[in-house]
């Protein structure tokens, strides 16, 4: 009997053993099952994003982390979905639309490319038109742009570098403005921590300020130094600058200069009246002004006037210098002048001889010839 026992006992507890590794299984089905349907439920769920998002360059992990900072909350299984899809566009990328279901965002987020449109700042333009162009090239009304300059610039000019920016359309003016104004902030940092080995905002913008005057002043980068140095000597002295660049700010970047508006403009860009420095830049500065600003040459020039052929400067130390080198310059630009009126004159008298010759020798002989000479 006992033999019998056993083996029915062995046979019971075999059944048991293979019913609880059933239900193992089953509950191991159940729980992927529903971890499935979690997923599945939680990748419809709806999520707001903005329209335009920058993305980093970095590791998947790393931009996770960025999108976490900016709000995006992005979990475990986000991070997951990001990988099995591919990876992550870096810069800027357009989403179309600003409320998505989260799979649809996890998947714009490795797919999406923004439309770009090229805006130029080019160096010694002003702020004023390099907002018009963007207004224009990315259709976000100009008004707007203005308010979210003047809510982040830290001075009226200056704060954006002259070059070429790639920027997206669907772009809010907020956007735009504080992305030109960080990336220009970081450069102007990374230049002064190269120079100085510290970066001061308040000090460095009153080299961007003499840099910018040199910007406008200056016919050539190879002259910015020398131009630097008159402006410095100026200062050294208690000598206003009585530069014409000043006057060239904000609006005014493509006005011509005259004596009415040196007497009429009371803001503090008039160098002609006032002997400071103006309190802000007046245009967009390259780094190889900047660089003029801080290292000026070592002269003892004071003085400077456009060359009578207009592409470089003369340089002087005395006002006697100056005012021989004005009257040169002047009769320089009479006598071109005279001649060029000289040449006009001769070529015209020449024209008017041909033209002449020319309706005598086609006089018509007849009305038949004549209404064929009309037609």
């Amino acid at each position: 009997m006992i033999p019998y026992i056993k083996e029915k006992t062995n046979t019971a507890i075999k059944k048991i053993k293979n019913s609880n590794k059933k239900i193992i299984s089953f509950n191991i089905i159940e729980s992927i099952l529903i971890f499935i349907i979690i997923v599945l439920f939680y990748l419809t769920l709806n999520t707001s994003s903005k329209r335009v998002l920058f993305i980093p360059k970095g590791s998947t992990d790393s931009i996770i982390s960025y999108l976490n900072k900016n709000n995006y909350d992005l979990n475990i299984i986000d991070t997951i979905v990001i990988k099995s899809l591919g990876y992550p566009q870096s810069g800027w990328i357009d989403l179309k639309t600003k409320n998505l279901k989260k799979l649809d965002f996890l998947y714009k987020l490795t797919r999406s490319k923004a439309a770009l449109r090229n805006v130029t700042l080019i160096p010694g333009e002003t702020y004023y038109f390099f907002l018009k162009q963007i207004s224009k090239k990315l259709n976000i009304p100009l008004k707007e742009l203005f308010i979210s300059y003047s809510k982040y610039a830290y001075k009226l000019d200056a704060n954006i570098l002259p070059q070429t920016y790639s920027l997206p359309i669907g772009m809010k003016s907020d956007e735009v403005i504080r992305h030109l104004i960080n990336y220009t902030n970081k450069k102007y940092k990374n230049y002064s921590l190269k120079i100085f080995g510290t970066y001061n905002q308040k000090a460095w913008f009153k080299y961007l300020i003499i840099a910018s005057i040199i910007q406008k002043e200056a016919a050539s980068k190879e002259e910015m130094p020398t131009v630097s140095s008159v402006i410095y000597n100026r200062i050294k002295k208690g000598m206003k600058l009585q530069m014409d660049g000043t006057l060239n700010y904000g609006k005014y970047s493509h006005v011509k200069i005259t004596s009415k508006r040196i007497k009429t403009d009371l803001s503090n860009y008039n160098t002609y009246k006032h002997k400071e420095l103006p309190t802000n830049p007046i245009c967009a500065v390259e780094f190889t002004a900047i660089k003029s600003a801080i290292f000026p040459k070592k002269t003892d020039y004071l003085y400077f006037m456009k060359s009578s052929q207009g592409d470089s400067h003369i340089f002087t130390t005395t006002y006697k210098d100056h005012a021989r080198v004005i009257r040169k310059v002047q009769k320089s630009k009479r006598f071109k002048k005279q001649v060029k009126k000289t040449k006009t004159k001769i070529k015209t008298k020449k024209y008017y001889k041909k033209l002449h010759k020319t309706t005598k020798k086609q006089k018509p002989k007849s009305i038949k010839n004549l209404w064929k000479t009309v037609d």
